[in-house]
């Protein structure tokens, strides 16, 4: 029975591509935390010691920076999770493989989006 070896990225590359996005993760989480804590403070911004006639237009805007800010938090859990599923692709050897095409994805799109599972061919193929 024949097997047949995977073109994959070297060690040293995945190493290097851990690394950046190991600081990746630091950063987004530094930001998700200010996206929380900006939504559980929401009030703290708040008009209650101004006049009645201008709250009104604030609380709408209040509302819609809270529901913003819970949207940025969500999509920010969500990126975190995709950098972190990286990094085990990188613990398995398969980062950097198109899950599409099997092929190499390229390297520069690795550094613009490290999360990427999929190769430009592949992404603009599903469109």
């Amino acid at each position: 029975m024949e097997t047949t070896i995977k073109e994959r990225y070297s060690d040293e590359v995945l190493a290097e591509f851990k690394s950046l996005i190991e600081e990746k993760i630091v950063n987004a989480e530094k930001q998700l935390k200010l996206y929380q804590e900006a939504f559980k403070n929401g009030s703290a911004n708040d008009t209650e010691d101004t006049a009645p006639t201008f709250k009104s237009f604030d609380d709408g805007s209040n509302t819609l920076s809270k529901e913003a800010n819970s949207a940025l938090a969500i999509r920010q859990g969500k990126f975190i999770r995709d950098l972190k599923n990286a990094l085990i692709r990188i613990e398995n050897k398969t980062y950097g493989i198109c899950r599409v095409t099997g092929k190499l994805i390229n390297k520069e799109r690795l550094k613009l989006v490290p999360h990427a599972t999929l190769s430009i061919e592949a992404k603009n193929n599903q469109g």
